[in-house]
């Protein structure tokens, strides 16, 4: 059962972000990535989750057309899945990737400046 349900999952998120790429057609949604699918137990609902970078305007602006097509994104899942009951589509903010991004930047700040300081001592250390 488990391995059905990952194969769903996997399926679901690669036909889910194909449709966003090739044919939902909202000017509202910017560059988003679907990052993920969680069906529940009885595979009746899917939580898919969206990441999506750009200011606080434009990221509330594009999770609102996402959201707007859910319904759309159902209704070309059941036509794309071969199965009896399509799951309930609800989309979430994974902020995850923005974490990410924020981490390697915080990571690279603090080895830029553990270099500079290392790189000054060494020169000194080389000039004596």
């Amino acid at each position: 059962m488990n391995y059905r349900k990952d194969r769903l999952e996997e399926l679901i998120k690669r036909i889910v972000a194909e449709l966003f790429l090739k044919e939902v057609k909202d000017p509202r949604i910017g560059f988003i990535t679907i990052t993920g699918v969680e069906l529940n137990k009885d595979m009746s609902e899917a939580r898919i989750g969206v990441a999506i970078l750009g200011t606080s305007a434009e990221i509330r602006k594009s999770m609102d057309g996402v959201r707007s097509s859910s319904g759309f994104v159902q209704k070309r899942l059941g036509k794309e899945l071969k199965i009896r009951n399509v799951p309930r589509v609800y989309f979430y903010m994974d902020n995850s990737v923005a974490q990410g991004v924020d981490m390697v930047s915080k990571i690279e700040s603090v080895t830029k400046a553990d270099r500079e300081r290392h790189g000054t001592a060494m020169e000194g250390d080389g000039e004596e």
